[in-house]
């Protein structure tokens, strides 16, 4: 099994930046593709950026893109997502997740593993 923490949330004013990261432990996820999605109140589970397995690949959601850069280190078997530009309805719960078979897309089902989140909250 794996297990996956997010770190790195926290209280950032509008405009600034934050970086998530994600460990892996349990099993190398050096083979599996990895993304980040995020969850506000009373909302559904978003996606926001995915990474293919050899981090050739990557994806994001039109709404973060020129903003989030999602990253992975394979020897280290952790991700990271640097989120600048922040705004106020970027605060969420960000949740990591790691697909076992998946390519890499924004399909929430693809994703076989998830981490606990980590609150992110941009104040204006």
């Amino acid at each position: 099994q794996v297990q996956l923490a997010e770190s790195g949330g926290g209280l950032v004013q509008a405009g600034g930046s934050l970086r998530l990261s994600c460990a892996a432990s349990g099993r190398t996820v050096s083979r599996y593709a990895m993304a980040w999605f995020r969850q506000a109140p009373g909302k559904e589970r978003e996606f926001l950026a995915a990474i293919s397995w050899n981090g050739f690949a990557t994806r994001y959601a039109d709404s973060v893109k020129g903003r989030f850069t999602i990253s992975r280190d394979n020897p280290k078997n952790t991700a990271a997502l640097q989120m600048n530009s922040l705004k106020p309805e970027d605060t969420a719960v960000y949740y990591c997740a790691a697909a076992v078979f998946g390519s890499g897309t924004s399909e929430l089902r693809e994703y076989d593993y998830w981490g606990q989140g980590t609150q992110v909250t941009v104040s204006s």
